[in-house]
Formats: C-alpha cells, structure tokens, sequence
C-alpha cells in the first residue's frame, strides 16, 4: 500500500514540476514579448529623435536651423531660398482638428456604446458590433476616397449657403469629419467592452435605491466603465494625430497660418511629413520632416496626459 502511495505521489511530483516548467517558459515567452514591444518603441523614438535633432546642432553647418524659429514659427516654405521651417502654426492646427473630431466623435461614440452594451436587443446588437468592426476595418486610404468626393462637396455646398469660398471643400472642417468618423469605431470598440465590463451587481444595486435604468447607465455605469472609454479616447485620439494619407486629400496643406477658420485650408503635422516625400531628397528638407515627428511625438505624449487628468477628475475620484 505504501509503495503504491509512494508511486502516486512520485507521478503527482512529476507532474507538477512539467506544469511549473510549462510555467516558467510561458513567462518568459510572454516577459521576452513585452520587452521587444518596448524595445520596438525605443528604437523607433530613438531613430526618428537622432534624426529629427540634427538640423539644430553646428555640427549640421550653414544651414543648421533655429529650434526656437522651428517650434514658434507660422510658416512652412521648404520652396523657398532659404528655406523656412516653422511648425507653430502646423501644431495648433492638429490639435484644432484632431481635438474637433474628438469633440464631434466622442460622445456620439459612448452613446453608441451604451445603446449597443445595454440597451440593444440581441440581433441588433450584433448587427451594430459588425458594423463598427467593419469601420475599424476600413483602410486610410478609401476613408481618403470618401472624404475627397463626399465630405469636401457637403462642406463646399454648406460654405456656398453662407457666401464662403471653401477651396473646392478642402478644409480644416473636411479634416474634423473625416477624422470623427475615422476614430468613431475606435472609441465605440473599446467603450463597448469597458461597459460591458461593469459588474452587474452595480446596476441593480443602483436601482435597488430607487435609480432608473437610464440614471443607472449614465451615473453608474459610464462612471465605472470610465477608464475603459477614456483610453479608448486616447488610441482614438492616436488615430487622429497620426493619420496623415486621408487628411492629406483634404486638409490643403496650407503654408501660413495658423488656420482659425473652419472653412479655410489648413495643415496637420502628418500632412507635413508626408507632402512631397517622393519628391525630398537627403538633406535639409528631408531632416526636418523628422523634426516634425519629434513634435508628433511630444503632442501625442502630452495629450495622453491630459486625458489622464481629466478621467480622475470625471466621476470623482476613484480606486480602479
């Protein structure tokens, strides 16, 4: 009886060290995976960073460039001699655009959620989930299409009603829809998967103590599902500063500014990057559109930060 017992627990043993070694090596596979995602982003901020800093350094030579002119400038003529790099205006464009269709996109995008998490019934919650993951699905470039043959008319045919010269449609208006509706299945995705998260226990409990349905969604529900739509207004938001081919269509690619008037041509920092890059060569113009990316990054960065900010303080604070 005792050897058999002894045999048992030498399997169990024997067992249980595979299953710790199964452990450890996915650990490491998954430790090895998170590392390289990480490595990826340092090589590509470093790359992009070495390069985009050299126009600013003596080392570059008579036509080292003036970091103070390049982030406060309201011109961008790389055609002229000499050529003027100024990205000041280029910023506040993006962030008038970008922050447009996050203001335009961003409740219509919860609302959409909450409908589809909670409210929908069961078909037609799965028709709406395809139809978002379609949209999410959408290459840059055919929302380009669109937005080049559709919204630009809308936009021309409103500005036509007011007595405003809109550029064929081109605009900093166009580039506000086309990005609203390109970061609308980000934010619905993500805000779907946060409400639905919720835990119920919270719902009946609100209602419980008297909440409708509709009061519990919108105080309990979107309060507790906030960290979940808030950092899907963040890729959205991602989405829109880093979208350049679609904007390019529309935007105008203004030289001056910066662009205050809805209806006017403007000018993003991607658009910038990418307008012209067959036509640059090494060198200068070629560099500075590197130091752009720098710029891209910061904004980026610093725009995440405040939407950090602003989700503690909606709802209060909170221990998530």
């Amino acid at each position: 009886m005792d050897k058999e017992k002894k045999t048992i627990q030498a399997r169990l043993d024997s067992f249980h060290s595979r299953k710790l070694w199964q452990d450890k090596i996915m650990k490491k596979i998954f430790q090895g995976s998170a590392i390289l995602a990480a490595l990826m982003i340092f090589f590509i901020s470093y790359f992009v960073i070495s390069r985009g800093i050299q126009p600013f350094l003596s080392s570059y030579g008579d036509e080292q460039q003036s970091l103070i002119a390049f982030i406060s400038g309201d011109r961008w003529r790389p055609d002229i001699s000499p050529p003027v790099f100024g990205v000041g205006f280029i910023i506040i464009n993006t962030l008038l655009t970008s922050l447009g269709a996050a203001v335009l996109s961003f409740p219509i995008s919860v609302l959409t959620a909450l409908f589809i998490a909670k409210i929908a019934p069961p078909k037609v919650r799965a028709v709406l989930t395809t139809i978002v993951e379609l949209l999410a699905a959408i290459p840059s470039i055919v929302y380009g299409v669109f937005a080049a043959g559709t919204i630009t008319g809308l936009v021309k045919d409103v500005g036509n009603i007011f007595g405003i010269n809109t550029y064929g449609g081109n605009s900093m208006f166009a580039v506000i829809i086309l990005l609203a509706i390109m970061i609308f299945p980000t934010i619905t995705s993500l805000s779907v998967v946060a409400i639905s998260a919720v835990d119920r226990s919270l719902e009946l409990g609100s209602i419980a103590l008297g909440a409708s349905q509709m009061e519990t969604n919108f105080k309990v529900v979107l309060t507790s599902a906030k960290s979940g739509i808030f950092a899907g207004l963040a890729l959205g938001l991602g989405r829109a500063f880093g979208e350049a081919t679609a904007v390019s269509m529309v935007a105008g690619n203004r030289m001056v500014g910066p662009t205050w008037n809805p209806f006017d041509i403007t000018r993003t920092l991607t658009s910038t990057i990418l307008s012209g890059m067959h036509e640059t060569s090494p060198g200068l113009d070629y560099d500075m559109r590197f130091s752009v990316g720098i710029i891209l990054l910061l904004v980026i960065l610093a725009t995440n930060f405040m939407i950090q900010v602003i989700k503690r303080k909606v709802g209060g604070v909170t221990h998530e």
